[in-house]
């Protein structure tokens, strides 16, 4: 019976937001984590308490992505409000008018840069309006990123979900360095496949075969240093591997290297709402002028300025991010079996013992990637044009949050309740049991559970915290190789980003898209399928 009411409110769930007339997600999500509330005190019994106080420990940590979400959203409102889209737009088609060229560009090398230096959801955030901006279809354009947000996300945040996703088992440095190799290779291996089936919802088949040797050229320019760097270092492989990459593959568009001449039609989908249609149209109308190297370098700050700014504050022998991570109370109020909330120098908020359970919250207001850089770098571009929209952009910012506000408060309680319990959690059943099913074939469905893992909290570190130790210990019980295990729970956890409910939300809300996060799920979950079959393919091979 708990067995079936932990499948149940997951099954529920897709239901709701993947049927014909899908519910969209900022009911469906409360409208579940309602559903699992009761299921926890009346199925599994818990006590009460501690279900309250994960409820409200859900509703804190959902302010983490919301705030991210509405500093992404300010960011490209400043950049449209300023006219440095337009800008960037015009540059990137004297670069290469080339589809496909800046799909790569911008979808591919650029994302897997800004992963490298922050993770969060903030890739697809920040990738997604630059390309809608150049007139692709902003439906399709959420599944591109969302798909392609994968490959460099097992070494995101610095290396975080290696270094620290594996913190809690005993695992020497040797065998963390290893995990990460063979991370990076399966990874590596599955972009050829992957980055094919991303580009295929925008562009035909026929121009995928005719420019298949640039999207060969550009995969292989992060590829290749991403998987070389994991042989040293498990921090540094997406930040160093995307940043070689985004230079490499921008040279190889200047020089036409692997791109064909024959014009690329975007496909047309009739999913596509007037929106989209209106951008597209906008984009075809432009002309294309000479942008001046001046003109480039501050239209294109928000974005250089972000990911400067995200690469100081990351490294961690710069400095600052030590500080800005400064846990120890400046300020501290009791508000009795509320818990203890307390303040840092650095603004780290904490709430300790949530209704005097274990539970415990904290945001670190500065680390965070919300105000740092966003907010920062919104404010100087505004000051650097001299713009008065701020206003402007700070009221279309509280709009388009609403929807996205409800639906991740709901996502984070759902989450949460279904992590509650530690091996008897609903989250630890379903993983006992898939494993139970696969027998000596598990290396197959390792990545899976990892990606069920990302899918449930929006997070590869925390789904290798939840099912590591899990992955770990099937590996003993069954003798596989457990740092092999360990890298596809890793790898796993990566592919899992297309379809986590939290990054979806993130960049549908960042693209106005309204109810359309089921239909994204539903294509985004076939390419995380292939994904994972090459993942379990690779895992024995390697």
């Amino acid at each position: 019976m708990p067995l079936f009411f932990s499948y149940f409110p997951i099954v529920f769930l897709i239901y709701l937001m993947t049927r014909r007339n899908s519910m969209p997600s900022y009911k469906a999500l409360p409208l579940c984590a309602l559903l699992l509330y009761f299921i926890m005190l009346v199925v599994f019994a818990r006590d009460p308490v501690l279900v309250h106080a994960a409820v409200l420990d859900g509703l804190l940590i959902a302010w983490t992505p919301i705030v991210i979400i509405a500093g992404a959203i300010f960011l490209f409102r400043t950049m449209e409000a300023t006219g440095a889209q337009a800008t960037i737009r015009a540059w990137l088609n004297t670069v290469s008018e080339n589809k496909v060229a800046q799909l790569m560009i911008v979808g591919w090398a650029f994302q897997f840069l800004i992963e490298g230096a922050s993770g969060f959801g903030t890739p697809a955030a920040l990738a997604a309006p630059v390309l809608v901006g150049l007139g692709f279809p902003a439906v399709r354009v959420a599944i591109l990123c969302l798909i392609l947000d994968t490959v460099p996300v097992s070494f995101g945040a610095v290396g975080t979900p290696t270094w620290f996703g594996f913190s809690a088992i005993d695992l020497s440095a040797a065998e963390i360095t290893e995990i990460g190799i063979k991370s990076s290779i399966i990874n590596g291996i599955a972009a050829f496949v992957v980055v094919f089936i991303a580009l295929s919802f925008l562009v035909e088949r026929k121009a995928l075969v005719q420019n298949a040797v640039f999207i060969v050229l550009s995969i292989l320019a992060c590829v290749l240093p991403y998987v070389a760097i994991a042989f040293v270092s498990y921090e540094f492989p997406a930040l160093l591997g995307g940043g070689i990459g985004l230079v490499l593959t921008i040279a190889f568009a200047r020089l036409g290297w692997g791109l064909s001449q024959a014009p690329i039609n975007v496909r047309d989908f009739q999913e596509q709402d007037s929106q989209e249609q209106d951008s597209q149209e906008r984009a075809s109308e432009e002309t294309r002028p000479q942008v001046s190297l001046g003109a480039l370098l501050k239209a294109s700050f928000p974005l250089w300025g972000t990911v400067l700014l995200l690469i100081v504050t990351r490294i961690p022998q710069l400095g600052i991010k030590e500080l800005l991570l400064l846990k120890e109370p400046a300020w501290i109020l009791e508000l009795g079996s509320l818990g203890v909330l307390s303040v840092s120098a650095s603004l780290v908020v904490s709430l300790q013992s949530i209704f005097n359970t274990p539970e415990t919250w904290s945001h670190s207001l500065l680390y965070v990637p919300s105000f740092i850089p966003f907010g920062v770098i919104s404010l100087i571009t505004l000051y650097l044009y001299r713009s008065g929209q701020g206003r402007r952009v700070v009221n279309e910012t509280l709009v388009q949050m609403q929807n996205p506000v409800l639906a991740l408060l709901g996502a984070l309680v759902f989450v949460n309740l279904m992590m509650m319990g530690g091996d008897q959690s609903a989250v630890a059943l379903i993983g006992q049991s898939l494993a139970e099913l696969t027998g000596a074939y598990w290396q197959f469905f390792a990545p899976f559970l990892g990606a069920l893992g990302s899918f449930f909290s929006g997070s590869n570190t925390i789904s290798n915290l939840t099912f590591g130790g899990i992955q770990d210990s099937i590996a003993l019980g069954l003798g596989l190789d457990r740092t092999t295990i360990l890298a596809l729970q890793s790898v796993g956890g990566a592919m899992g980003n297309m379809v986590c409910i939290n990054n979806i939300v993130a960049v549908a809300s960042v693209l106005a898209l309204g109810n359309k996060e089921g239909y994204i799920i539903k294509r985004a979950v076939l390419a995380m399928l292939a994904y994972g079959v090459v993942a379990g393919i690779s895992g024995v091979l390697i």
